[in-house]
């Protein structure tokens, strides 16, 4: 009987172990987004918060940096890339089309390379 006792104890700590272990699937990535404005930093920040799992989304004005901590189990860093796109910036990885480019306001229209 004390065995009974002993193993059912020895089970149970063993499962109440392996439930609090936490995969953590956020992944913090930055990439460079073309831009100039406040107004600009609006519709970046707006578009990467549209890509489902983005926790965060912030755009430097003076680095172009953006930093994103996204859920990598909802969406990608390429997913990110090409909403960013779809609204007229370009990243590092993706291009605008010329369309989605031209829709921009003039204060917001940067030098493409």
């Amino acid at each position: 009987m004390k065995k009974i006792v002993l193993i059912a104890i020895i089970s149970f700590l063993g499962f109440s172990a392996q439930a609090q272990t936490k995969k953590n699937k956020n992944l913090k990535y930055t990439t460079e987004v073309n831009g100039n404005c406040e107004q600009c930093k609006k519709r970046i920040e707006k578009a990467a918060f549209s890509v489902p799992g983005v926790k965060t989304a912030n755009w430097d004005i003076s680095s172009h940096q953006l930093s994103v901590i996204l859920n990598e189990e909802k969406s990608s860093p390429a997913d990110l890339n090409n909403a960013i796109a779809k609204v007229g910036h370009d990243t590092k990885d993706v291009k605008a089309t010329q369309a989605d480019y031209d829709n921009l306001h003039t204060c917001c229209k940067y030098v493409r390379e």
